[in-house]
């Protein structure tokens, strides 16, 4: 079912296991090579072979024709209606050029006249797009034809708050139209379980005080990666979600190669938990055996833009790594750390540890990362190989090496010369499940 190469007996293979190999991974928007011995590697972790029969336009035509407990879209607006088209921002894979087209195909189809179609770029608590990253985002077409926006936190309109007391303050453009479509990318999420479904909502058009709400949930171990049941922080996103009124959602599951894979639409739950099931069938990996090192790749651009968005593949990777083990991320991070109250608590800490007692008492976003970080340092060390400057990386009480074959041998250096390795190299989309029989 895997494409993993694990765990040979040492004593087969031995010629193959003493001699270094070359392997690739992706790094920005380009590919850095490194060479490990045999000996030390105890398999690759890589999602299910997939080999699409179909192309990408006929997996999104597929659902949108067969949506998930919903009626077709044209049933569902009126040529009267304002419709909202909630995307992703730059920070995600989210293929919204490719997932547009058709929908405002059937937009077109029910009647709606292109002034009352407005597509909002879900930002969250993220920087505010160029004009060209706008573009980029949507196609030239799109971006010409109908209007686009930035989510601006501060022009958000309060609908009171869910069961459970999350404030529910969403921005204004979204809450004054009639029927609002969702789009997104599924994948694992560090404490939301899953990206996609009521994320374009919260946190996509929320207010900062909305997010940091529903953020102090990733506290509780019950809120954690690929898990839904239970998980407070989902159940809290979806709540702001019904009270919002999501009409319609269009997800996609893509590749390492950013390829859609799978397609689901509909309904806001249904649709989303069978997106979640495709995710799982692709992308949690079993281990027998956890490393001494584990060496991560997030994938590539977007994925490495800064380490705020880099840390979810770190995240990953420490399902794989042994107890006082060592990570190397490879993450190129052109635009930096990101967030600048992650910035400013990395720089404030004396040590891994602060912004961890830190958040208890105070949670913001942005620290929160910070938090996450402190948290897997308890666990294991962490050598980066980035665009960043050493002292930079050191803020991040992380250690900087120059390449990955410098990075493996500090490893080797710190785990002796018959350490073990696995490699990840798409970490923001592989879940490593440790089978501990």
């Amino acid at each position: 079912m895997y494409n993993i190469p694990l765990h040979l007996p040492r004593k087969e293979n031995k010629e193959v296991k003493m001699s270094k190999k070359e392997y690739t991974l992706f790094y920005g928007k380009k590919e850095v090579k490194f060479k490990i011995n045999g000996k030390n590697l105890l398999g690759t972790l890589l999602p299910k072979k997939f080999s699409p029969s179909k192309s990408e336009n006929f997996l999104i035509e597929e659902a949108l024709n067969n949506p998930i407990k919903s009626p077709l879209l044209p049933e569902i607006i009126s040529p009267k209606s304002k419709v909202v088209l909630i995307t992703s921002d730059l920070t995600r894979p989210t293929p919204s050029r490719k997932m547009l087209p058709p929908l405002i195909k059937r937009l077109k189809i029910a009647g709606v006249k292109k002034k009352n179609i407005t597509i909002i770029f879900a930002l969250g608590l993220h920087r505010e797009h160029t004009p060209k990253e706008q573009k980029s985002i949507v196609g030239d077409e799109i971006y010409e034809q109908y209007q686009c926006l930035d989510h601006k936190k501060e022009n958000c309109l309060n609908l009171g708050e869910t069961k459970n007391g999350t404030p529910v303050q969403i921005l204004k453009e979204v809450i004054q139209t009639d029927v609002k479509i969702c789009l997104g990318n599924i994948d694992f999420h560090y404490f939301a379980g899953y990206t996609g479904g009521a994320k374009s909502i919260m946190p996509g058009v929320s207010s900062s005080e909305s997010v940091t709400y529903t953020h102090k949930m990733m506290l509780s171990p019950e809120s954690s990666t690929g898990k839904i049941k239970g998980n407070p922080a989902r159940k809290a996103i979806e709540e702001v979600g019904e009270k919002v009124g999501i009409d319609f959602i269009l997800n996609v599951v893509v590749s390492p190669q950013k390829k859609i894979i799978a397609a689901v639409a509909g309904d806001k739950i249904a649709a989303h938990r069978i997106g979640c099931s495709f995710v799982d069938s692709y992308f949690k990996v079993p281990i027998r055996e956890k490393a001494d090192v584990v060496i991560v790749s997030t994938g590539g651009y977007p994925k490495d833009i800064d380490v705020y968005q880099a840390q979810k593949a770190l995240d990953n990777a420490k399902y794989a790594v042994k107890e006082n083990g060592t990570i190397i991320l490879v993450a190129e991070c052109g635009e930096g750390l990101g967030n600048k109250i992650f910035q400013q608590w990395m720089i404030e800490a004396k040590s891994p540890q602060d912004p961890v007692e830190r958040i208890k008492k105070e949670f913001v976003i942005g620290g929160h990362k910070a938090a996450v970080i402190g948290m897997l340092l308890e666990k294991a060390k962490v050598i980066m190989v980035s665009s960043l400057p050493p002292d930079e990386v050191k803020k991040l009480f992380f250690i900087p090496a120059k390449s990955v074959n410098q990075a493996i041998s500090m490893a080797l250096q710190e785990h002796g010369k018959d350490a073990s390795f696995l490699i990840i190299p798409s970490g923001g989309l592989t879940l490593p499940q440790f089978d501990k029989e």
